[in-house]
């Protein structure tokens, strides 16, 4: 029977012994098994996952490892479970928990700090000085569900209350996995200046943190709002989502391109959310003088960067990690209000027995994914339609 010290649990969520999911072996190895049930400790929930979105992070750990860091070290053969876009059910409550009831819907932030560290009392839990200090005799109290602690790739998973956004029956399953992804892009113009007003932004990169990156800039009042990207297909999601202008950077120069939309001068602001080799000097010559640029994309390989260029024009970088500063909260608020429409990124769902196969579409693009979405509940036939 499940139980733990202080733990509440309610017959009509009933918690089984065992839960199905998916850990990783050696890279790109993973298998389906029955694995315990997390318990959750003072200011934890259960949360029943419902949906969990693929995120490009997932490929990276599921093929690569890093950022993730199981046991002070590589995730491979740990009986690890990846994935941490999730949103879900509260099932349980730990020990002195009234913040949230059982039955409560909720999508879920990935980093809970230690809540003791400098960065930590700041509110830059992303950043917690203790990250992946939470195995053998030391336990800082740190979470990162799917990148240090067992993430979304499964039926249950054990949440800080910290991470917990409530969401309304309106949202949908779906919806509701993107709030993440709307609150990295959110953190980003946070740390660039917050409220964007009247401001010129470029997003650059069209995937789906930089076309809801297009979306909350616009909720935010920026004006122009430029998307530039090398697919047709997603520069018109970016349209759709509000970006006032569109630059295919195969067909001409993004950089003089932006410059020309925005009356010479350059823009206040970059998102950069490609990754792209040189997307760092480009980022430079878009923005205007003493403009700002917001590192949101993990690259594949060190850049060489102008950094004399930077320098001679006051240009402020910023890198961010994740959807700190409780940005996940503001662009829930913007979601539920429909300033936006998040869905318009999510392209294909799956069930989760069938993850390897929501993987290979999220990893090879297939039938234009953008954002794949996986359901653990009593969805095998949505797999079926979404494979024809």
């Amino acid at each position: 029977m499940y139980s733990g010290p202080g733990v509440k649990t309610d017959p009509n969520y009933p918690i089984p012994d065992t839960q199905r999911a998916w850990v990783l072996g050696n890279p790109g190895e993973l298998k389906l098994i029955n694995k315990p049930i997390p318990v959750p400790k003072r200011a934890e929930v259960l949360v029943r996952i419902d949906a969990v979105a693929i995120c490009a992070t997932d490929l990276e750990i599921i093929y690569h490892g890093p950022p993730a860091s199981i046991q002070g070290g590589m995730p491979f053969n740990k009986n690890f479970t990846p994935g941490h876009e999730y949103m879900g059910t509260v099932a349980a409550l730990g020990a002195g928990v009234d913040e949230y009831k059982i039955g409560d819907r909720v999508t879920v932030e990935i980093h809970a700090g230690c809540g003791q560290c400098k960065r930590c009392r700041e509110g830059m839990y992303t950043a917690c000085h203790n990250y992946g200090l939470n195995y053998g005799d030391v336990d800082k109290g740190h979470r990162a569900n799917g990148f240090t602690t067992d993430g979304g790739f499964a039926e249950y998973a054990v949440n800080s209350i910290n991470t917990l956004v409530r969401i309304s029956d309106d949202m949908s399953d779906e919806e509701a996995t993107l709030v993440v992804t709307a609150g990295t892009a959110m953190y980003g113009l946070t740390e660039l200046g917050g409220l964007v007003a009247g401001e010129s932004v470029v997003v650059t990169g069209p995937g789906p943190i930089g076309l809801l990156g297009v979306a909350v800039a616009k909720a935010l009042g920026a004006h122009p709002v430029i998307l530039t990207g090398t697919r047709d297909n997603r520069l018109k999601i970016g349209l759709e989502l509000g970006a006032d202008h569109v630059v295919n950077a195969r067909n001409e120069d993004p950089v003089a391109a932006v410059r020309k939309l925005n009356g010479g001068k350059g823009v206040d602001y970059v998102v950069e959310c490609s990754g792209a080799p040189d997307a760092v000097n480009e980022a430079a010559r878009m923005v205007n003088r003493g403009g700002r640029i917001c590192l949101a994309a993990f690259p594949g390989k060190p850049a060489e960067v102008d950094i004399a260029y930077i320098v001679r024009n006051n240009i402020y970088i910023y890198g961010i990690r994740g959807e700190g500063k409780s940005a996940t909260h503001r662009a829930e608020a913007f979601m539920a209000q429909k300033r936006f429409d998040a869905t318009k990124v999510h392209t294909h769902t799956f069930a989760l027995e069938d993850l390897p196969t929501a993987l290979k579409y999220a990893r090879e693009r297939i039938e234009d994914a953008i954002k794949v979405v996986v359901k653990t509940h009593g969805h095998a036939a949505i797999n079926r339609v979404a494979a024809e």
